[in-house]
C-alpha cells in the first residue's frame, strides 16, 4: 500500500517553511491586497487636494490591512483576523461617508457584500445590520426621504442576497466536504481526512494537551477474503468500524487508512491513556463475533503526536509500533517510547 503523504487539494502551499497554508488565508490576504491597492490612489489623490481628515482614514485603512496580511502570514490565524478585516472595513465605510456625506455612499455596497467573503454569514449579517442602522442615522438629516429609502432598502437586499448565497455555498461546501472525505463503506474518515486533521494539529499553536496516534490492523484479513468472499470482508470491516465508535470517545477521530488498516487520533491522550484505550480495544474485538465461525484479531500500534516532529514521523512511529505488535505473533498493542 503506498504510504506516501498526499496533498490536500484544500490547501496551498506558500514559501514560509514548507507550511501549506488553508484557503481561507489566502483569501483573506488577497483581499486585504487588494483593499491596500484600491485604497492607496485615492488616499494619495485626497492628501494632494488637502483633505486631511480622509487621508487620515484611508491611511489607517491601508495601515490596518497591512498588519493583517502580516499577522495571517505569521502566524495563520485568520478567523480574528477576518472578523478585524471586516470591522475596519464597516468603521472605515462610515468614516469615510461621514466625512463626505452622500457622494460616498456606494462605498456602502462593495463593503458590505466583502465581508460575505471573509466572516461566517451570520457575523457579516451582524455586522452589517449594525452599520447599515448607523448609516441611516447618518444620512437622515443629510438626504431626501425618497433617496435614503432607497439606499436603505437596496444595501439591506444586497444584504440579504449576499446573505442567502453565502449560506448557500457554505453548505454546499460542508456536503461536498464530508463526501469526499468519508469512506463509502465504514463511513468513517478516510485517509484524505486524516491527513487534513494531522495537517491541522501538527499547525495548530495553541497549547493543547497531548495526543496520540492509533495505527490497526486486522489480523489475517487475507484469509477471510479468499476463504468467505470479498462481500464477508466488507462486512467484518463495517462491523469493526462499528465496534471501534463503541469503545471509543466522543473527541476520537476513527479513519480507514487504506485496505483493512484503521487509524484512530485520540485527541488529548498521552501514551499511557492512548494504550489504555487501545488495549480496550483490542479485547473488545477479541471478544466479539465479527463473523461466524472465525475468530478475529486487531494488531495496534501507538505513538504520540509530538509536534516536534512532522505528521509523517508520528505515522511512521506507529506503523513501527503496529509492524512490532505483529511480530509479537498479533493480537497484541505494541506503544512507541516518547
Amino acid at each position: 500500500m503506498d504510504r506516501s503523504s498526499k496533498p490536500d487539494a484544500g490547501r496551498w502551499r506558500w514559501l514560509s517553511g514548507g507550511r501549506q497554508r488553508r484557503q481561507e488565508e489566502i483569501i483573506l490576504m488577497l483581499l486585504c491586497g487588494l483593499t491596500i491597492l484600491s485604497i492607496l490612489p485615492f488616499g494619495i489623490y485626497r492628501m494632494w487636494q488637502g483633505s486631511w481628515a480622509t487621508a487620515l482614514v484611508d491611511a489607517s485603512l491601508i495601515a490596518a490591512m497591512s498588519a493583517v496580511i502580516v499577522h495571517v502570514w505569521r502566524t495563520g490565524r485568520y478567523q480574528v483576523a477576518g472578523l478585524a478585516v471586516t470591522i475596519f472595513y464597516s468603521v472605515g465605510m462610515l468614516a469615510v461617508v461621514y466625512l463626505r456625506g452622500m457622494a460616498l455612499v456606494y462605498w456602502v455596497y462593495p463593503t458590505m457584500i466583502a465581508a460575505y467573503f471573509v466572516v461566517r454569514p451570520v457575523a457579516a449579517l451582524a455586522i452589517n445590520s449594525v452599520a447599515l442602522v448607523l448609516l441611516l442615522m447618518m444620512l437622515w438629516w443629510q438626504v431626501a426621504l425618497d433617496n435614503l429609502s432607497t439606499i436603505v432598502v437596496t444595501v439591506a437586499l444586497v444584504n440579504l442576497f449576499a446573505y442567502v448565497f453565502a449560506y448557500r455555498t457554505g453548505l454546499q461546501t460542508q456536503r461536498l466536504h464530508t463526501a469526499v472525505e468519508l469512506d463509502f463503506l465504514t463511513e468513517v474518515g478516510n485517509r484524505r481526512a486524516m491527513d487534513r486533521k494531522l495537517a491541522e494539529y501538527a499547525q495548530e499553536r495553541r497549547p493543547q494537551l497531548a495526543s496520540s496516534l492509533l495505527l490497526l490492523d486486522l489480523d489475517h484479513f487475507k484469509q477471510i477474503n479468499d476463504r468467505y468472499g470479498h462481500a464477508a470482508g466488507d462486512k467484518v470491516l463495517k462491523r469493526l468500524a462499528e465496534l471501534m465508535r463503541a469503545h471509543t470517545r466522543s473527541s476520537d477521530r476513527i479513519f480507514r487508512y487504506g485496505g483493512e488498516e484503521f487509524a484512530i487520533i485520540a485527541c488529548g491522550a498521552g501514551l499511557a491513556a492512548a494504550a489504555h484505550l487501545a488495549e480496550g480495544l483490542r479485547a473488545a474485538v477479541a471478544s466479539a463475533t465479527l463473523l461466524e465461525d472465525h475468530p478475529i484479531t486487531i494488531s495496534i500500534g501507538v505513538a504520540l503526536m509530538d509536534k516536534a516532529d512532522p505528521p509523517a514521523e508520528w505515522l511512521a512511529r506507529a506503523d513501527k509500533m503496529l509492524y512490532a505488535a505483529k511480530q509479537a505473533g498479533r493480537n497484541a498493542v505494541r506503544v512507541a517510547e516518547p
